[in-house]
């Protein structure tokens, strides 16, 4: 298994909890609080570049 550093959960209303880690070869992962071990990753400009969307309101119409 990859050597992640997890940051503490993000949770939002109902408790729906994600994680986001990263690792020392730069790659950056997502996973539900509780179950790391099921994971998506990709590298961490692309974390960077899906938060940067996220927060211009790119995914507002999945809400």
């Amino acid at each position: 298994m990859n050597d992640i550093t997890w940051e503490e959960p993000y949770c939002g209303e109902g408790a729906n909890c994600f994680r986001i880690g990263t690792d020392p070869q730069g790659n950056a992962y997502i996973a539900v609080a509780g179950q790391e071990e099921r994971y998506l990753t990709d590298t961490r400009e692309a974390l960077r570049t899906l938060i940067r969307e996220i927060k211009a309101g790119k995914a507002d119409h999945l809400l």
